[in-house]
C-alpha cells in the first residue's frame, strides 16, 4: 500500500474518531440545558469561525460571489437543517439511535440516484436497501436507545439528518477540485448559522463548563473533523472514506453507552448491525451504474 493511502486512511479514521464524538458530547450539552437547536447553532457558529479564520490566513475567502452565495445557499439546507435535525433526534430519541439513522445516508443516495439521475437499481443495491429498511425498522420500533416507548419524531429527525448527509458530500466532493475545505465550509457554516439563528432563542448564559462543551462540539466534531476528511479524500476514494467510516457510529454507539447508559435491545443491535451491513454493501459496489 502506498504512503499516501497510508496517510489518507490515518486522515478519514481520525475524522470519524472525532465524529463519533457528537452523540457524547451534544448530550452534555442538551443536559445543561442548552436546547437542540441552540446546540447546532452553537456547534455552526464556532466551527465557522475557525474555518473562516483558517480561509483568511490561507487567502480562501478570495471566491467569485456567485461561488460564495451558492456555498452559504446549501449550507441553510446541508449544515442548519442537517444540524438541527441531528441534535433533534439525539434529544428525542437518543445519541446510539441518532447515529444509526444518520448512516441512512447512502441508503437515499441509492434511491435518489434512481429517480433523478436515471442509475439502474442492481441486485445488489436492492438487497442493501432492503436490508437497510428492516435494520432501521428494528432500531425504531424496538425502543431505540432510551427507555421507553420509541420517540416517532426523533426518528424522523434521524431519518432527515441522513437524508441532508446524503446530499452533503457529493456537494463538497464536486467543489473539492476547485477551492480548499477551510473556503468551502466556512461559507457554508456561514449558511447554517443565518439558518440556525431563526430556529428559536440563542443564549450565552451559560456555565463555563456548558460553554467548554459547546466549544469542544464546535472544535472537534465540526472543524477538526472535517479538516481530516477533506485532507483524507486527497489521498484515497470516496468508496473507502466511506467504508472506512463505519468506524464512527460504533463508537459513537460505544461512548453513549458508557457516558450515559444508552443500549439498544437486542432486536436493537441486530438492526444497527444489518444497517451498517447494507452501509458496506452500498459503499463497496463497484458496478458504476
Amino acid at each position: 500500500m502506498q504512503q499516501n493511502s497510508v496517510d489518507g486512511y490515518v486522515w478519514i479514521l481520525l475524522a470519524a474518531l472525532l465524529w463519533s464524538l457528537l452523540g457524547v458530547v451534544s448530550k452534555f450539552c442538551l443536559h445543561a440545558g442548552v436546547l437542540p437547536l441552540e446546540t447546532a447553532f452553537w456547534r455552526a457558529g464556532i466551527g465557522c469561525v475557525f474555518f473562516l479564520a483558517h480561509a483568511g490566513l490561507t487567502d480562501g475567502l478570495r471566491i467569485p460571489l456567485r461561488h460564495a452565495l451558492i456555498f452559504v445557499l446549501f449550507g441553510g439546507w446541508g449544515v442548519g437543517v442537517f444540524f438541527g435535525a441531528m441534535q433533534m433526534a439525539i434529544k428525542l430519541s437518543g445519541g446510539a439511535t441518532a447515529v444509526v439513522l444518520l448512516y441512512t445516508a447512502p441508503v437515499w443516495v441509492a434511491v435518489f440516484s434512481r429517480f433523478l439521475f436515471g442509475e439502474r437499481i442492481t441486485k445488489r443495491k436492492a438487497l442493501a436497501v432492503g436490508i437497510a429498511l428492516c435494520g432501521t425498522a428494528l432500531v425504531c420500533f424496538s425502543g431505540g436507545s432510551l427507555p421507553g416507548q420509541a420517540s416517532l419524531e426523533g426518528i424522523a429527525f434521524g431519518l432527515l439528518s441522513g437524508l441532508c448527509y446524503a446530499t452533503h458530500y457529493p456537494f463538497y466532493r464536486w467543489w473539492q477540485s476547485r477551492y480548499s475545505t477551510a473556503s468551502i465550509y466556512g461559507y457554508m457554516l456561514l449558511g447554517g448559522v443565518v439558518a440556525l439563528g431563526f430556529g428559536g432563542p440563542i443564549s450565552i448564559n451559560h456555565a463555563p463548563d456548558t460553554w467548554g462543551w459547546l466549544f469542544a462540539l464546535g472544535l472537534l466534531t465540526c472543524y477538526m473533523a472535517y479538516i481530516c476528511y477533506g485532507q483524507g479524500l486527497k489521498r484515497i476514494s470516496l468508496v473507502r472514506a466511506a467504508v472506512t467510516c463505519h468506524l464512527e457510529p460504533v463508537l459513537g454507539t460505544l461512548w453513549v453507552w458508557l457516558f450515559w447508559n444508552e443500549c439498544f435491545s437486542a432486536a436493537g443491535w441486530f438492526g444497527g448491525a444489518l444497517v451498517l451491513g447494507a452501509v458496506c454493501l452500498l459503499t463497496t459496489d463497484k458496478s458504476g451504474e
